[in-house]
């Protein structure tokens, strides 16, 4: 165990080096130089397990050792490897590394699957660059088409196409992959949250992921002088956007049941300081474990919307996103507990707050997923940390399970 917990801190020093803001917590956007600097890193590794490398036409990496039976779709196990700007080392990268030490004991142990064991490390499940989120999930099992990938593109107007080749990517390989070609995917993830930690408990087995929506809202007015424009001939973009942030809270406090709204992301335009804003562009984020509350909490947010489209306020509403609460698969959950049980590893049932891409990869294929405590429950921030130990603790449920799903020997 000291060994694996040893080789766990390696992978995850070494790759949150690949950050563009050192000192400042992880900053890896997908198609970046510190991308490309990552994957290098994470495909090194893979050959060095023994595993047969490619990537596909989104960029997402696979790592396959094959099995003995012909043509036998594969047992997935990874996560994404992308950060949010100066976010943390483990978000992602702690399931890719998991991934990566289950197939090391593969190779150490002389396993042959007769399923295929694939460890895959994902892009853009952040949609930190190109928006929406889980862009390598929803591209690889379609739910992302080829025209909508090609028309993405960054704040700085460079599309995912031209990003890509910047880092000698191939944007014309073949992007979705056949469900056919998947047995199952396994998931380990930090919590982001307080509840393992204060539980004391150092696995989680989740149940059910959480759905949700995002939304782009533009609010248009007239751009002004701020000192001559009086009060009552104004169409301020900001104050509307404001005034209408400022009530969504309670839309998801009505709602209840868990359900959360946030507004996490705010341009203003011309943003002077002397100038009314004649533009705004926010996000707005829901989430809830039922679809139900989702549905109402839209309806409420248009209802509320529509309310401010007058004087002069233009209002547009782009849904960029939407997934619904996704339950994992009961076998799999029941081998997850049955693992954790007969290696005296503590577990509790939970559920998962955040989107991931085993919410996506649930639509095509059965899907298990565990957690680990982070330290103060913090994510998405430099102080963010999970213990080696309770990743190596993952690592060696998820080793025993993958055994299972490939029928190893």
């Amino acid at each position: 165990m000291e060994d694996l917990q040893t080789r766990i801190e390696g992978h995850i020093d070494t790759l949150s080096q690949f950050t563009a803001t050192p000192g400042k917590g992880t900053t890896r956007l997908t198609y970046s130089q510190e991308d490309k600097q990552a994957r290098e890193y994470i495909k090194g590794k893979m050959k060095e397990y023994g595993l047969q490398v490619r990537e596909d036409g989104l960029g997402n990496i696979f790592g396959k050792l094959e099995g003995t039976l012909k043509d036998a779709p594969s047992v997935l196990i990874g996560s994404h490897f992308d950060s949010v700007p100066n976010g943390g080392s483990y978000d992602g990268p702690a399931g890719v590394v998991a991934g990566l030490e289950v197939a090391a004991l593969f190779a150490q142990n002389q396993l042959k699957p007769k399923y295929p064991l694939e460890v895959i490390a994902l892009i853009e499940e952040e949609g930190a660059r190109f928006g929406g989120g889980l862009m390598g999930s929803r591209g690889m099992t379609g739910l992302l088409g080829e025209e909508e990938f090609k028309n993405l593109k960054d704040h700085d107007g460079i599309s995912t196409v031209e990003a890509m080749a910047s880092i000698g990517l191939d944007p014309s390989l073949p992007k979705k992959r056949d469900s056919k070609t998947m047995k199952a995917f396994l998931e380990l993830h930090i919590e982001q949250g307080p509840i393992l930690e204060g539980k004391n408990i150092p696995i989680g087995v989740v149940e059910t992921i959480v759905g949700l929506t995002q939304f782009e809202i533009t609010v248009e007015g007239q751009a002004g002088h701020a000192g001559t424009t009086p009060m009552d001939r104004r169409a301020d973009a900001l104050v509307a956007a404001a005034q209408m942030i400022a009530q969504f809270p309670a839309l998801a406090i009505e709602e209840g049941e868990g359900t959360v709204i946030t507004t996490g992301k705010l341009h203003v335009f011309p943003n002077g300081a002397n100038v009314i804003p004649k533009k705004t562009v926010f996000t707005v984020d829901i989430r809830s474990g039922k679809e139900e509350h989702i549905q109402n909490v839209i309806g409420k947010l248009n209802e509320l919307i529509d309310s401010y489209r007058k004087n002069g306020i233009q209002i547009t509403a782009v849904q960029q996103l939407y997934m619904q609460p996704k339950a994992m698969n009961p076998e799999i959950v029941s081998i997850l507990k049955q693992t954790s049980s007969a290696r005296n590893i503590p577990y509790c049932s939970m559920n998962s707050g955040a989107g991931h891409d085993a919410m996506v990869l649930s639509d095509v294929t059965e899907v298990g997923m565990l957690f680990i405590p982070s330290k103060d429950g913090l994510s998405h921030c430099p102080e963010e940390w999970s213990d080696s130990l309770h990743i190596a603790n993952a690592v060696e449920i998820l080793y025993e399970t993958a055994k299972k799903l490939t029928e190893a020997e």
